[in-house]
């Protein structure tokens, strides 16, 4: 799951969700579609096995852009190939590649505050890449309020100020919670302080700040990714450089004529990633041109720096789960075939920002309007082993009730699980349902819902080990997206777009 809190309330009852999928009207699904013929070709043992593979510490986090991510692509090709996959991407493989655009700041960049210079990383974090040099009077104002600002000229200065909690700040019981908090507060303050004319900002970390600064140094020094196109910038756009500095700065930040020194350089990397693309012929000729796209994707963040004594950041939960969940679906459709085709896409590099899935929406291996239904899943391992999310069940997210309707009445049919409503509205804090890759498909107007049971305390730590995922829970899971799949293969119709939607965010 993509990374941008408030812990969880009262769940929501399915039934509540069951009315907010209106008018009444059954869904029609063609006779015989609730026997799940298959359903028992997806094995906890199945997935267990896979999942101790592929998440375990030789495939090194599957970090994109990497050789641990193709080493891991290559496996599932094995593996969905002995399934009996057929094969959907180009050239009557498996694969669909793509490039990664990476750009960072190069090592030769230097900051200098009051004469010294920061050790990069270290003590100073430059929050996004920009090409500048700067020789600039720093002006420290203090927590930055309205009064402090009173008044005060800040056009062409480096501004510094002390950080301070932003308005809605996350909140603390998940994982990562002080670098959402310095990456939140940092966004909030350094947009005060440029709309007001700073050529640019230096914020000194408050004390849960510093507590987050080696993962939001480790994170910015990756730098950004994007797709790579043959008229892909080789270079960021040029923007005010903003700092975090840490506490131990403040001194040297607030004395009188103080000089910001900046040279900032950046470099670009184009790197390969693949999405692994495979199908399930339909036995309808009459719907053979009609997909259900069942989407995971299977990179993680590689190995990175260590958390007691760990530096392999897994991912078992995000997104082994789902990734090894597609196949054991994938086992149950090789069994029985539905009407409609089955299509499979492990998508790459979407903890780099969707891109997989944006690249294939973009590029789809079949027309893009033979598209019936993604049904899409991030993170179906952990928590209750009772509750569960369904994304895309609520407007202004949801965007085909008939699908919706398939999907309450497959969980209804398998896991019974009680569905938690609030991650899937607009207020809530995480904006979970803009972090997967069903994003890109349901932009483009296609049908479109996500699974998941949540955030953790080991979500994107090293933490997240496959021994820690609850395989009776991600069965049940898995199961209910096969049968959600199973009812779509064998409606009598597609599932509808609902008139007048529109993604807005």
């Amino acid at each position: 799951m993509l990374r941008d809190h408030r812990g969880l309330m009262a769940l929501a009852a399915l039934g509540t969700l069951a009315l907010a999928c209106a008018p009444n009207a059954p869904m029609q699904t063609g006779a015989g579609t609730d026997n799940l013929p298959a359903l028992s070709a997806i094995r906890g043992e199945d997935l267990q096995r896979d999942i101790a593979a592929l998440a375990g510490d030789a495939m090194r986090g599957r970090e994109a852009g990497t050789l641990d991510e193709l080493r891991a692509s290559g496996w599932l090709v094995e593996k969905i190939r002995g399934i009996g996959l057929q094969p959907a991407g180009e050239d009557g493989t498996y694969y669909q590649w793509w490039n990664i655009r990476r750009i960072r700041l190069s090592d030769a960049s230097m900051v200098s505050v009051a004469g010294t210079t920061t050790a990069m990383w270290k003590d100073v974090v430059v929050t996004t890449p920009t090409d500048v040099t700067l020789d600039l009077p720093m002006v420290y104002v203090g927590n930055a309020t309205d009064a402090e600002l009173q008044g005060v000229d800040l056009t062409g200065k480096a501004v510094a100020a002390s950080l301070v909690a932003p308005p809605n700040p996350p909140g603390r019981g998940l994982s990562l919670a002080s670098w959402r908090y310095a990456t939140t507060a940092v966004r909030a303050q350094s947009t005060r302080l440029l709309a007001r004319g700073a050529s640019a900002v230096v914020l000194v970390a408050d004390s849960l700040a510093e507590t987050g600064m080696p993962f939001y140094a480790a994170n910015a020094a990756r730098g950004t990714y994007g797709l790579d196109s043959s008229g892909a910038a080789t270079r960021p756009r040029r923007t005010p450089p903003v700092l975090l500095v840490r506490q131990s700065m403040r001194s040297a930040v607030q004395g009188r004529d103080v000089r910001l020194k900046l040279a900032l350089t950046t470099e670009s990397f184009v790197y390969p990633s693949v999405n692994i693309i495979g199908v399930v012929k339909g036995t309808n000729p009459a719907k053979a041109n009609e997909y259900v796209l069942y989407s995971a994707h299977q990179d993680h963040d590689g190995v990175r720096f260590p958390v007691n004594g760990d530096s392999i950041w897994n991912g078992a939960d995000d997104n082994a789960t789902v990734s090894v969940a597609l196949m054991a679906i994938a086992r149950a459709f090789v069994k029985q075939p539905g009407e409609r085709p089955a299509l499979f896409v492990w998508h790459g590099a979407e903890e780099r920002g969707l891109l997989g899935s944006r690249f294939h929406a973009a590029h789809p291996m079949v027309p893009r309007d033979q598209i019936a239904a993604v049904l899409n899943a991030d993170m179906i391992g952990r928590n209750h082993p009772d509750s569960a999310s369904l994304l895309g069940v609520q407007p202004p997210h949801r965007n085909s009730t008939d699908l919706v309707r398939m999907a309450l009445r497959a969980n209804e049919l398998t896991g019974r699980f009680t569905l938690d409503s609030l991650w899937d509205r607009p207020t809530h804090p995480e904006g979970w349902y803009f972090r997967s890759d069903h994003l890109p498909y349901a932009r483009l107007n296609i049908p479109a819902v996500e699974y998941s049971t949540n955030l953790h305390p080991d979500y994107h730590t090293p933490a997240d080990e496959w021994q820690r995922i609850d395989i009776a829970k991600l069965t049940r899971m898995t199961q209910w997206m096969y049968a959600t799949g199973w009812l779509v293969a064998n409606a009598d119709k597609r599932p509808a777009l609902d008139a007048g939607f529109k993604l807005e965010r």
